[in-house]
């Protein structure tokens, strides 16, 4: 399978899609890497994750630190996002160690979660060591659907990008992303949007 590399297209999956798939890859052997705890949250009754231990020998100091702070405080990625300025998968990517924080991030999850800041900026300190936290092919069944995309409809976007925009790639590093929901008569839609640089290649 070729390596994930997001589009700059909104991509609709409707939640009741997500099913157990059939195909020559190995079916999950271990738990889910995110456990979902219900919760009434702070916002609006939504569902809190918190973090799955099998995950930690994966993940950096941090993590735990501030998904248990998280817990404690009963609050979702959607609360602690507007409190940084930030969109959410930012935010839950800081927490996976998949992010840098910035000093006013550090800050503000500091007053938002009740950890100490000086715990933060020591945790939180360096570049992120990025990648670690994910199976190849992935397991968990709503991570390996957004591989399944790419691997249907990869080359139908690469056609597609290429006519509008020449030879060249989308940036994963000058990018950003949101995930919004959409309700209608047909049920809950997920839109997830990929934005990212368009990168030509070079002659030489």
């Amino acid at each position: 399978m070729p390596p994930f590399s997001p589009f700059a297209l909104s991509t609709r999956l409707a939640t009741r899609a997500i099913v157990p798939f059939a195909s020559s890859i190995a079916r999950p052997t271990i738990a889910h890497t995110i456990s979902r705890h219900f919760h009434p949250s702070k916002m609006a009754n939504k569902p809190i994750v918190t973090l799955d231990a099998s995950l930690i020998p994966r993940l950096p100091a941090s993590s735990p630190t501030l998904f248990e702070a998280k817990k404690a405080k009963n609050l979702t990625f959607e609360a602690i996002a507007k409190e940084l300025g930030r969109e959410e998968v930012a935010v839950a990517a800081l927490f996976y160690g998949q992010a840098q924080a910035s000093p006013e991030d550090i800050q503000k999850l500091s007053q938002v979660l009740g950890i100490q800041q000086s715990t933060l900026e020591d945790q939180l300190a360096g570049i992120p060591d990025r990648g670690r936290t994910l199976d190849m092919p992935p397991r968990e069944p709503l991570i390996y659907r957004l591989f399944e995309i790419v691997q249907n409809y990869g080359y139908a976007y690469k056609a597609v990008l290429n006519e509008k925009f020449g030879d060249g790639i989308m940036s994963a590093i000058s990018f950003s992303t949101k995930v919004e929901k959409e309700t209608d008569e047909k049920g809950d839609w997920a839109v997830i949007t990929l934005r990212g640089k368009w990168l030509p290649y070079s002659r030489f």
